[in-house]
Parts: C-alpha cells; sequence; structure tokens
C-alpha cells in the first residue's frame, strides 16, 4: 500500500503548484482533480497535458487516480449526475466521464473515479435510476475498455449508492472488466458500514481507496486521519488481509488554507500504520 494525495485540496493553486507542493510533502503520487481550476478534460490541450507530464516527471510522482467526481465546470460537485431527469443534462456527465478516461490515459493514471449515480431526483425510483446509471456506464465503460482504464465508482452518503450492498447490487447490472469500486473509508463510516467487513466484501472490485477522518457524530465532513474516530489499525490490517498494494489516496479537500500542512499530518499518522 502507497499514499497519494488528491489535488483537491489544492483548488486556490494551480494543478502545477499542486503537484509541486504534493511533492515536497513526500508522497509519492497525486490524484488529480478533473475539473476546474485544476484540469478540465473536455479542453484540455496538448500544451497543457505535456506540461502537467513534465511536472510530474521532474518531481517524480506518479498518478494514483484521476477524480472525475465533481463537475463544477458545468455546475457543482453532484450535477450533472448519472440519473438526471434530463437525457442531454445527464449526457454531460457521460461524456465528462469518457474525456475523463482518454485524459487518464494520456497522464499514465491507472483508473478515474465518478460519482455513485447523483442524488435521487424527485419523482423517480430507486430501481428506474439504478437503470439509467447503470446505462450511462456502460457506454462509459466501451471506452474504458478501449483505452484500459478503469472506471471506478466512489460511494457517498445521500446519493444512489450508499453503501456496500448497494454497490454489489449495481455490480449485477454492470458487465466490464473495466468496472470497478473507489473504496473511500470516510465515507462507509459516515453510513455505519463495519468498516473491515466492507473492506473484505469489495474487495475484488476495489481497485483505489481514498481515506480521511471523521468524526464520531459520523457527519460527511472529512477530517485529518487522526483527528476522527476512525479505528485506521484496523482497517488498514484489513485492507493487507486482501492484498491490496495500489494507492491510497488522502482526500482532504476543505482543508484549502494550509493544504500542506494538513497532507503531512494526514502522512505522518497514516505511515505508523503501514
Amino acid at each position: 500500500m502507497k499514499l497519494a494525495y488528491s489535488s483537491n485540496a489544492y483548488r486556490r493553486r494551480s494543478l502545477i503548484e499542486a503537484i509541486e507542493r504534493v511533492a515536497k510533502c513526500g508522497y509519492g503520487a497525486i490524484e488529480i482533480m478533473a475539473d476546474e481550476p485544476h484540469v478540465w478534460p473536455a479542453t484540455a490541450t496538448d500544451e497543457t497535458v505535456d506540461a502537467i507530464r513534465r511536472t510530474l516527471d521532474t518531481h517524480r510522482l506518479e498518478v494514483s487516480n484521476i477524480n472525475a467526481f465533481m463537475m463544477c465546470a458545468v455546475e457543482d460537485f453532484w450535477h450533472p449526475s448519472w440519473i438526471e431527469p434530463d437525457a442531454d443534462y445527464r449526457q454531460l456527465r457521460v461524456q465528462h466521464t469518457i474525456d475523463s478516461l482518454r485524459l487518464a490515459k494520456r497522464l499514465g493514471a491507472p483508473c478515474i473515479t465518478t460519482e455513485p449515480g447523483g442524488p435521487i431526483p424527485d419523482g423517480v425510483s430507486r430501481d428506474a435510476a439504478m437503470a439509467r446509471f447503470a446505462e450511462g456506464l456502460t457506454t462509459a465503460l466501451h471506452v474504458a475498455e478501449e483505452e484500459g482504464i478503469q472506471l471506478l465508482v466512489e460511494p457517498e452518503p445521500g446519493l444512489l449508492i450508499e453503501t456496500a450492498a448497494q454497490f454489489l447490487e449495481l455490480a449485477e447490472r454492470v458487465d466490464s472488466p473495466m468496472f470497478g469500486h473507489n473504496f473511500d473509508i470516510g465515507h462507509f463510516y459516515c453510513v455505519s458500514e463495519p468498516l473491515p467487513d466492507a473492506v473484505r466484501n469489495l474487495a475484488r472490485y476495489t481497485k483505489h481507496y481514498h481515506v480521511e477522518a471523521i468524526a464520531a457524530s459520523r457527519v460527511h465532513e472529512h477530517l485529518i486521519p487522526g483527528h476522527g474516530a476512525i479505528d485506521f489499525e484496523q482497517v488498514l490490517d484489513a485492507i493487507r488481509e486482501t492484498q491490496y498494494d495500489g494507492w491510497i489516496t488522502v482526500e482532504l479537500y476543505p482543508y484549502l488554507d494550509d493544504p500542506d500542512a494538513a497532507g503531512i499530518e494526514a502522512q505522518a499518522h497514516l505511515t505508523s500504520w503501514l
């Protein structure tokens, strides 16, 4: 297991500066936010991508993941979603995911992450929402297979897919070797999932991890590991038992005022367990 740091903690900085700072913090990889102000895949020129790659090479950083969850360049964190009633608006999410897969290929990232459907719209049944989600994913997964990039769904509290059981229900509707799961440790803690059990139950799909602390209240607010109530020793032991040897990305997007200090503290705490 190896630690990476997400660029979404550096939304007040350019992506180039974020790469430089993540390297100085001592991480081996960076997760790149596929959204403004970092890199919007639909408009990423060859010149832009080349500059990103040169900076990564200079600082000897790998890319752990392309985070295609947020779409603030269009609307916000969750919209447009996979399950919007308007098909044209829904297609913006599908196309963003396809663009992000192609960006991942250009930057040497093994995977991208996306939202778990989105907020269920008023008047839309859960079954109809799941069907829309599976349909959109299938379209994007054709491109994932062409590019050889994993497309990972990240369950989140309050959205269509929140729990391990709901993810496995989705997995029954999707048939692709490039379909997988991004295991966000804090998100599952928020919905009271027994974390070691969830790690084991989803291991065959999990290709990447996000880590942050959550308070004992289980309110969905990302905290620096060591500040919350999650037993990281127990969780990391469970991950180790699955023989996972990929990236665990620290995701601390609320710490915009001092992302360097937050990242360094998180790394020190997690390294003590790793």
